[in-house]
């Protein structure tokens, strides 16, 4: 399986001044396989140390910080040796080592040259939980689902990711029917790691179903055991809703689509504990088109996107066909799953850097709005080949000096105000902005 990541973690390796690097993400999204495949194909040797599963390491930090010390009984732990310049000391789940996030900071100073990997299912609530953390000690990095590029590629179809990458879209247009009917498929297997390669080893939607299933339950697990008692249900509450609040017409986040009366001080603490385990992602509005977007956040009003296209479907109960064949019931959520789409596809190169706009008295919407370099992109998302672009056109009459943007299942076309991008050639317009 190939993830375009791995760029990242080779760049990080080379790194002049490189530190530990922390790897952030759901559980089962491919961290471990990410990190074991870093050491073994671009290192002499890695060694691998996954504290939730060896409880005798867990108080490995705690007699003190000591680098050289802390080294030692790995190595005895292990039977490996560790050397800087030729080993991958990869620390799974450190979240659950007591001091073991410190103890990065004291790798950094006094063993600059030893290559560290840490990674952590719940590092995102570990870190907003606590104050000791390494902070300037430490390099982040973020762990998604496999994007529609790297599915392609799971699926040995990498000439099709290839033609793309190229942007020759006379071929692209060409063989159009294939590259839609191998998104339908995404848009049911999603990104997940080990549903994309049970899918790409036996094409079965039953055993892919049912490996969507048991990660999702996983995830409920997670909830009761690591989440505070008094926001359990909340948790479940949100979590169980998002389907439905991107199906509505507004896809605006309603508190009381969750429960008649909900008020927002009664799920902040949900929704942030959720978005903190990267299960969802926060797309703000923008009340003002200009740099940076982040200063005209209005922060009550948002959309929840879900982790994963492919979970999404699997907790709406919608079935193969109803994906694979277009039929009635797909009208009534392709439009949810197509934005969920688009925002999986964007993330990993806007992370905090996406929101969306909408006019004063709400008869225009953009989907999604994100900066890059100096320009400001504003992208429609459409679910069909309908052109019709009302709410681009108000945008653009607001704002002529912004050229805008749309993914579709059209053809690519630039026109003289606006650029349309097939929606499964998005990976090239992400590619082509960064």
């Amino acid at each position: 399986m190939e993830r375009n990541l791995m760029i990242k973690l080779l760049q990080w390796k080379e790194a002049a001044h490189r530190k530990p690097l922390l790897l952030f993400g759901a559980r089962q999204v491919g961290k471990t396989w990410l990190m074991k495949s870093l050491g073994e194909l671009h290192f002499e040797n890695y060694v691998y140390v996954n504290f939730e599963k060896e409880a005798k390491l867990i108080t490995l930090f705690e007699g003190d910080y000591n680098p050289e010390r802390i080294i030692k009984l790995i190595e005895i732990q292990t039977q490996q040796k560790i050397q800087a310049g030729r080993t991958l000391l990869i620390l799974d789940e450190i979240q659950e080592a007591g001091g073991g996030l410190t103890s990065l900071k004291y790798f950094h100073e006094e063993m600059p040259d030893l290559h560290i990997v840490a990674a952590g299912s719940l590092m995102g609530i570990t870190i907003s939980q606590k104050t000791s953390f390494p902070v300037g000690k430490v390099d982040f990095q973020f762990v998604f689902p496999l994007s529609f590029d790297e599915f392609l590629k799971a699926k040995n179809r990498t000439d099709l990711a290839e033609l793309v990458y190229s942007g020759d879209w006379d071929a692209i247009a060409f063989l159009k029917e294939e590259f839609i009917h191998l998104l339908k498929q995404y848009f049911f297997v999603g990104g997940m790691p080990e549903a994309v390669s049970a899918f790409t080893e036996k094409s079965s939607y039953p055993e892919v179903r049912k490996i969507q299933n048991s990660i999702l339950k996983s995830y409920e697990l997670d909830f009761a055991k690591h989440a505070p008692g008094a926001i359990i249900q909340k948790i479940s509450l949100v979590w169980n809703n998002v389907l439905s609040q991107l199906s509505k017409e507004n896809k605006k986040f309603i508190y009381n689509v969750l429960r008649t009366g909900a008020r927002a001080r009664d799920y902040e603490i949900a929704i942030d504990w959720l978005q903190n385990y990267g299960l969802i992602h926060k797309i703000y509005c923008v009340n003002k088109v200009a740099k940076p977007l982040k200063s005209y956040r209005d922060v009550s009003t948002f959309k929840i996107y879900h982790l994963d296209v492919g979970l999404l479907g699997a907790m709406g109960g919608i079935s193969e066909k109803t994906i694979l064949e277009n039929d009635v019931l797909f009208q009534e959520f392709k439009g949810a799953l197509t934005e969920q789409f688009a925002i999986q596809q964007l993330l990993p190169f806007h992370l905090d850097n996406l929101h969306y706009w909408t006019n004063q008295n709400g008869s225009a919407e953009i989907d999604v709005l994100f900066e890059h370099g100096h320009s400001i992109v504003p992208l429609e998302v459409k679910a069909s080949e309908n052109l019709r672009s009302k709410s681009l056109r108000t945008f653009f009459a607001k704002h002529p000096e912004i050229r805008c943007y749309r993914t579709s299942m059209s053809n690519y076309r630039n026109e003289d105000w606006l650029t349309n991008i097939p929606l499964y050639a998005l990976f090239y317009f992400v590619g082509s902005k960064d």
